[in-house]
């Protein structure tokens, strides 16, 4: 799935509207009636507003597209990393600005590439940047599958223990909520091992057993977690962060240490950074940004300054 280029976009920097996304179920519901004060903010820019409808996330990437085909000269989403990277696909390699309003469980994207934890501060910073014209490129993240089905993330790759119990959380049906995470994690922790992986880093093989296993562009992600804790998303390169043969005890020591980031220095972990990061293993769907996203093998490549901010 290719994005759209800046060539093909009619109007980026012209007098279309500004496309809103709003996801309101994003943070579990608690910022359900934030979007009209968000509508206020950004109108007062002086730019026209349009809300964008959407009822599933696929829905919602196709009026991203739309928006940014029919010719909008900015897309701001109102969520979270899920929502983000939705939207992401629509304006990645053009020239079409972005702004995310953290609204969500997990804003990593937002909170590592600059903007307030407030929503209403951000949509305030993404109005003045509308209104002023300003707008800061940082770089994306392009992954590509065995099939050639290509996908963008902004901030990490999750493809170890983390991936494997969000694919195990998404195939329960029973208990609802958080608690079904909990769960996963409990039933997979039982299964722990680690497992094979092949890492290409820009063409220098590396053969590797591990459980953790992340590419970034960004320091965080799961709300906070420092998983590359170096990770500079306008450095045009990825983090590569391995962890090793945990046992199920040394995983669970470990894992608090990676919302400080100071996991890095545990004997057992490994830090790599790369242009383009080939990944295989058996047996691995891979999540980005909190979504599910593609399957092992796939190469990962560094897209400099693909996305422009509104900030």
């Amino acid at each position: 799935m290719l994005a759209v280029t800046a060539d093909d976009h009619p109007s980026v920097a012209g007098d279309g509207p500004v496309a809103v996304l709003a996801n309101p179920t994003a943070g579990r519901g608690r910022y359900r009636g934030l979007l009209p004060q968000v509508l206020h903010r950004l109108a007062a820019a002086g730019r026209p507003v349009r809300p964008l409808r959407a009822g599933t996330a696929d829905e919602a990437e196709a009026a991203c597209r739309a928006a940014v085909r029919d010719g909008a000269s900015a897309l701001v989403v109102v969520g979270g990393d899920g929502t983000v990277h939705r939207a992401v696909q629509a304006v990645a390699g053009t020239a079409v600005p972005f702004g995310p309003v953290p609204a969500g469980t997990g804003n990593d994207f937002a909170a590592d590439t600059g903007f307030p934890a407030d929503p209403l501060a951000a949509a305030d910073v993404i109005a003045a940047a509308l209104r002023d014209g300003c707008t800061r490129p940082v770089d994306l993240a392009r992954m590509t599958g065995a099939d050639g089905t290509q996908r963008w993330y902004g901030a990490v790759l999750a493809a170890g223990f983390d991936a494997i119990v969000n694919e195990r959380a998404n195939r329960m049906r029973w208990p609802s909520g958080p608690r079904r995470y909990d769960l996963a994690i409990l039933v997979e922790l039982a299964r722990l091992r680690p497992r094979r992986y092949t890492l290409r880093l820009d063409g220098v093989a590396h053969e590797v057993d591990a459980v953790l296993v992340a590419v970034g562009n960004c320091a965080s992600y799961g709300g906070g977690m420092r998983i590359c804790p170096d990770a500079d998303p306008t450095d045009g390169l990825l983090d590569v962060v391995v962890g090793g043969g945990f046992d199920r005890r040394t995983l669970m020591r470990v894992k608090p240490r990676i919302y400080r980031g100071t996991h890095v220095a545990h004997p057992l972990v490994r830090s790599y950074r790369a242009r383009t990061v080939e990944l295989s293993a058996e047996g691995i769907t891979t999540y980005a940004d909190g979504e599910r996203a593609l399957a092992l093998p796939l190469t990962v490549t560094a897209a400099p300054a693909a996305l422009h901010l509104l900030r």
